[in-house]
């Protein structure tokens, strides 16, 4: 189930929110855990059993981890690498078992598909046993508001990744209100119209020009489904992030932010501070840092990046592309930090279009799992083995031109600060808000019901 259905928009969202409100409020966690264990299961119920020992092993190790932290590191460091171990042994042997198997020659084995969000939901278990054992958190001492952290449907599937003490208090202390409500569904609804009008549009722009290039593709062509590929990537991650953070709000949590325009970046540095912000703080904090980060030297330091650039890599795929891709911005992010990085401060223009143009190879990159066809793509890019320089119908170019501007507009924070200053202008504006809000759901309700099947790229992850 997806957050841009029918189904999940009109029937189990509503079913969801009237049960949680009707229910006495020591009943609440409850009903989210067991209506979030529905929605994971609504696609692949037979994982929800792994899911759960998931969360029963990471509960049950915390007591352990809680119990010698202070007294006995050694056996706090058994119980944190028992938790540690069993969440990683289902993440390693579901995302990466073929893809090893292959390597060495072996077969792997037929059929076996990822569940969906294990990478998300599984740093979020492990987020909790490390702080658990660094002291920065109590133990959960009820399993079912732990089950509910994990389990809870709008982060579920792709985030944000949320650690443990971040919502810890909000599991038993939120207080749900009619503006925290009213700000959920008008930050859903911006979400959602993010993902269908621009994020499935820019989709169906890169898709055309994608398949223009399988017959020997143009110069022009070949930018034009990167630059798309680029919008679509944002408009559809970033807007789930804004619908998953609405529906937060809508049952009294306030989840982190994921993504800060990233796309007016001026350096790779600044643009990894932007984009998946979830992400990269928790590589920072339980990767980076605890290797040393940038306190031992510069060699330490380029190391340490290292690391976290290929488990960033290969976080998001089994594949030799998503391993490119992360060393190809280890590469960059090296580049800025070593001697580049203040020039780029000093010409913020030059940072701009350094960053995306970097940016965009990035997902061209990330995007090509078949990496021969990378590689050409990479080529023509430049002239090398293209058809022409321009499509076969290059009005096509034209006709796209005032979408590709609306989406490069909306990349930006100009239009939530144009709205801001018209409201502080003109205060009759804000009564505004609701029906402009459902005028825009209708619009995106008639897109659901006129188009396809249309799932977040983030799924596979």
């Amino acid at each position: 189930m997806v957050f841009s259905s029918l189904i999940f928009i009109f029937i189990y969202l509503p079913v969801t929110l009237a049960v949680y409100y009707a229910v006495p409020v020591r009943w609440r966690n409850p009903v989210l855990f067991v209506l979030s264990l529905a929605f994971y299961g609504w696609g692949e119920p037979a994982y929800i059993a792994l899911m759960l020992v998931s969360i029963a092993s990471a509960y049950a190790f915390g007591f352990g981890i809680d119990k010698f932290r202070q007294t006995d590191r050694k056996k706090a460091k058994v119980f944190l690498a028992l938790s540690l171990c069993v969440n990683l042994a289902f993440l390693l042997f579901f995302k990466y078992f073929n893809f090893f198997a292959s390597l060495f020659g072996a077969k792997g084995i037929p059929g076996l598909t990822l569940p969906v969000g294990i990478s998300f939901y599984t740093f979020q278990i492990m987020s909790y046993s490390v702080d658990l054992y660094r002291g920065e958190v109590e133990k959960a001492r009820r399993f079912v508001p732990f089950g509910t952290y994990v389990t809870l449907f709008p982060q579920l599937i792709a985030g944000p990744i949320v650690r443990y003490k971040e919502i810890c208090g909000q599991l038993t202390g939120r207080k749900e209100t009619v503006s925290g409500f009213a700000s959920g569904v008008n930050r859903f609804v911006c979400g959602l119209s993010k993902k269908l009008i621009l994020g499935d549009g820019a989709a169906a722009a890169a898709d055309f020009f994608t398949a223009q290039n399988e017959f020997g593709g143009s110069v022009l062509g070949t930018w034009a489904a990167v630059i798309f590929y680029t919008f679509h990537i944002y408009f559809d991650f970033s807007g789930y992030s804004d619908m998953a953070i609405g529906l937060g709000r809508m049952f009294g949590f306030e989840l982190p932010e994921n993504f800060d325009h990233p796309y007016v970046s001026r350096s790779i540095t600044e643009f990894w501070r932007r984009w998946h912000i979830t992400l990269s703080t928790w590589f920072r904090e339980y990767v980076y840092f605890p290797l040393g980060g940038s306190r031992k030297g510069a060699g330490r330091t380029y190391f340490n990046l290292a690391v976290v650039w290929f488990l960033t890599g290969f976080w998001h795929g089994a594949g030799w592309n998503y391993i490119i891709w992360g060393v190809y911005f280890l590469l960059l992010l090296v580049v800025e930090k070593a001697f580049l990085g203040k020039l780029l401060k000093k010409l913020p223009a030059l940072g701009h279009l350094w960053t995306l143009f970097f940016v965009g190879i990035g997902w061209l990159i990330f995007f090509r799992t078949d990496i021969p066809s990378l590689f050409a793509d990479l080529g023509r890019m430049f002239g090398a083995g293209a058809s022409s320089f321009a499509p076969e119908y290059p009005s096509v170019l034209l006709r796209l031109l005032p979408f590709a501007l609306l989406c490069a507009f909306a990349c930006t924070g100009l239009p939530k600060k144009l709205f801001e200053k018209a409201l502080s202008r003109f205060p009759a504006l804000g009564y505004a808000v609701p029906f402009l809000t459902l005028a825009l759901a209708a619009v995106c309700t008639a897109y659901m019901v006129d188009d396809t099947f249309s799932p977040f790229l983030y799924y596979i992850f």
